[in-house]
């Protein structure tokens, strides 16, 4: 009966701690048919444990003609994911076949639409360089900002 209770109590403190330490944060972005998101900074908390962003296109563009996704990379990754992506083709929300660089992505939205990405923070350093872009082609070189944990 000991053991039972013993093993009871593990359970419990296990449990318990997971959801003490599990903080997510929530951020949100909007994109335009003017190719520009409304933010060139975006920080969350280095006690994140999950990131769950928000992307709004509040522009009225189809995705076709200017759709916006927001793809988050090492800043060295930029733009191989970026060159990648826009070769990937629209049917792979311009985004590599191989996506071991992407720390998380949206998928594409045209006008009026809006997107949930959540991810783990987990991997995320504090002080380490993060950007976020939209991989739409020809985006990324403007259509970008920098993310950082603090």
């Amino acid at each position: 009966m000991k053991f039972v209770m013993r093993l009871a109590a593990v359970f419990f403190t296990l449990s318990f701690s997971s959801t003490v330490f599990a903080k997510t944060c929530d951020i949100e972005i909007n994109s335009t048919d003017m190719m520009s998101f409304d933010k060139k900074e975006m920080t969350i908390s280095a006690d994140c444990t999950e990131v769950n962003l928000t992307l709004n296109h509040v522009g009225k563009l189809a995705k076709n003609i200017m759709g916006h996704n927001w793809v988050l990379t090492k800043t060295a990754d930029l733009q191989s994911v970026a060159n990648a992506g826009g070769a990937a083709g629209l049917e792979n929300e311009y985004l590599p076949t191989d996506r071991a660089k992407v720390i998380a992505a949206t998928k594409i939205i045209g006008g009026g639409e809006s997107t949930t990405v959540s991810f783990s923070a987990n991997g995320l350093q504090k002080g380490g360089d993060y950007t976020f872009f939209c991989s739409f082609p020809g985006h990324w070189a403007i259509m970008q900002g920098k993310f950082v944990v603090a």
